[in-house]
C-alpha cells in the first residue's frame, strides 16, 4: 500500500496596493513642498514640482477633482501645517 501525503492548505491574504503601485498616485493631488519652487512657476515655465510625498511632476490638472494623496496629507500634518478636508 502506498501512503498519501496530506498538504496544508494554501492560504491566501488579499493584498492591498499603495497609490505609487498601481497608478493611482497620478489620480491624486498633491501638496507642493515649495522649497523647490511653486505650482505657479511649474505650470508657467514648465518644470518640475516636489510633492511632500517626493512625486516629481508638472502639474497640469486641477487638483480640486482629485483626492488628496495620503502621504503628503500625513507629512503635512506632521508639520503642524492646515491640511484640507475631504
Amino acid at each position: 500500500m502506498s501512503q498519501i501525503e496530506v498538504l496544508p492548505e494554501e492560504r491566501v491574504e488579499p493584498r492591498t496596493t499603495t497609490p505609487s503601485e498601481d497608478g493611482d498616485h497620478e489620480r491624486m493631488a498633491h501638496i507642493v513642498d515649495e522649497r523647490f519652487g511653486t505650482v505657479a512657476e511649474a505650470i508657467v515655465n514648465g518644470t518640475p514640482c516636489v510633492a511632500l510625498c517626493g512625486k516629481v511632476w508638472v502639474p497640469s490638472r486641477d487638483p480640486k477633482r482629485y483626492p488628496l494623496c495620503p502621504t503628503c496629507r500625513e507629512v503635512a500634518e506632521a508639520r503642524g501645517w492646515p491640511v484640507p478636508r475631504g
